[in-house]
C-alpha cells in the first residue's frame, strides 16, 4: 500500500493517478480536503484524458503504519513536525519519498526517521485544484527520484498509471535546478496572474531572469551542480526569459507546455490564507549567497514582497511596479 502524507494538490492528483494505475492509495490529510475527495477524484490534465477515480482519505495519521511506500506531501515548514507523526507510526525498513520543494526536506526526514528509507524526489508540475475532489495538472513534466532499489515498488506503480518517472543518480543537482525553475512562484503569486498570461510579459520575465541569474551566480560559486530539466541548459534560462516576447512565445513552447489557466502554488497558498515556502525558495538563495560572499538582492527582495502579501499587502503588480518593487530599472 503506498501513502500520501499530507495530501494536498500535489499529493491528491499524484495517489489518485497511482490509483488508476491499480494501485492501493491511501490519502491523509487535513479535514478540509480529506472531506472533499472522499466522494472520488476527477483528475485532468493539459495533455492527457481526465481521470476518475474513488479513493481512501483519512486525518489519522496512524493509516501510514500499513503502508510500504509514504509519499511525504506537506509544505516545507511542515516536514519536521511530518518526520516526528511518521516516526511513532512507520515500521523499520519502510520507503519514505520526499514530493517537495526545496533541497532540504529530505534530509530534515532522514533525521526524523533514521529506521527507514528516506529518498529525495521531484515533481516538475504544477497542480491545481478545480472544485471538491477535482485536481489538474496545469504543467508538463517527469518525476525524478533517487536510484535507489527501495524506489522499485513507486517505479512500478508509477508505470502502471502511465506517470513518468526518472530515477537519477544526481538528485541534490536536480533539486537545486528544480529551485531555480521555482524562482518564478514568488513572481506569479505577486502578479496575481495565470502563469501563461505572467510569462507571455517580458517586464515580469526580467524578474524571473533577474532572480535566476543571483541563483545561478552563487550556485556556481559555492561549487554546486545544476542538473539540466529542460532542452534549455540553466545558464541559458535568464537569457531566454530576456528575449523580446514574440521571439519568447516561440521558444519557450519548446521548453515546457503550461496550461492558460495554470497558476503557482504560492499564488495558491496566498489565495487560501497559508504561509508559502518563500524561505524554501528566495530565502534558501539569499542563504547560499551569503555563504559565499555574494548577495542576492531581487531574490530578498522578493521574500520581504511576498511576506508583505501574506499579512495582507498587495498581489496585483503590474509587470513595471514588480521591476521597480525588486530594484531593476528599466
Amino acid at each position: 500500500m503506498i501513502a500520501v502524507f499530507g495530501a494536498g494538490a500535489i499529493g491528491c492528483w499524484v495517489g489518485g493517478r497511482l490509483v488508476a494505475g491499480g494501485a492501493r492509495v491511501t490519502l491523509i490529510g487535513r479535514e478540509r480536503v480529506m472531506a472533499d475527495v472522499r466522494g472520488g477524484l476527477r483528475l485532468t490534465q493539459l495533455d492527457g484524458p481526465e481521470v476518475q477515480v474513488a479513493i481512501d482519505a483519512t486525518v489519522d495519521p496512524a493509516a501510514a503504519a500499513a503502508a510500504t511506500v509514504v509519499l511525504v506531501a506537506v509544505k516545507s515548514a511542515q516536514t519536521a513536525q511530518a518526520g516526528a507523526q511518521l516516526a511513532r507510526v512507520l515500521p523499520a525498513g519502510a520507503t519514505v519519498v520526499s514530493l517537495q520543494n526545496g533541497v532540504r526536506n529530505h534530509e530534515v526526514l532522514r533525521s526524523a526517521l533514521p529506521r527507514q528509507r528516506v529518498l529525495a524526489a521531484m515533481v516538475p508540475f504544477n497542480v491545481a485544484r478545480r472544485g471538491a475532489g477535482a485536481y489538474h495538472r496545469g504543467t508538463s513534466g517527469r518525476l525524478m527520484i533517487d536510484d535507489d532499489p527501495a524506489a522499485a515498488p513507486l517505479l512500478d506503480a508509477c508505470r502502471a498509471a502511465g506517470l513518468a518517472i526518472e530515477p537519477r543518480r544526481d538528485m541534490p543537482a536536480v533539486q537545486w535546478a528544480k529551485l531555480v525553475l521555482n524562482l518564478n512562484n514568488a513572481i506569479n503569486a505577486l502578479s496575481g496572474q495565470p502563469l501563461a498570461t505572467q510569462l507571455s510579459q517580458r517586464a515580469f520575465r526580467r524578474c524571473v531572469a533577474a532572480a535566476q541569474q543571483e541563483a545561478l551566480d552563487a550556485l556556481e560559486a559555492a561549487r554546486r551542480t545544476v542538473a539540466r530539466l529542460t532542452v534549455i541548459p540553466p545558464r541559458w534560462m535568464p537569457r531566454l526569459l530576456t528575449l523580446p516576447d514574440a521571439v519568447f512565445s516561440r521558444l519557450a513552447r519548446r521548453v515546457v507546455a503550461v496550461d492558460p489557466h495554470a497558476r503557482s502554488s504560492m499564488w495558491d497558498d496566498l489565495e487560501a490564507g497559508r504561509p508559502t515556502e518563500v524561505d524554501y525558495l528566495q530565502g534558501e538563495i539569499v542563504a547560499l549567497a551569503e555563504t559565499v560572499g555574494r548577495t542576492a538582492p531581487v531574490n530578498r527582495a522578493l521574500v520581504g514582497l511576498i511576506r508583505a502579501a501574506e499579512a495582507g499587502g498587495k498581489r496585483d503588480y503590474t509587470a513595471g511596479e514588480l521591476c521597480a518593487a525588486v530594484g531593476l530599472t528599466s
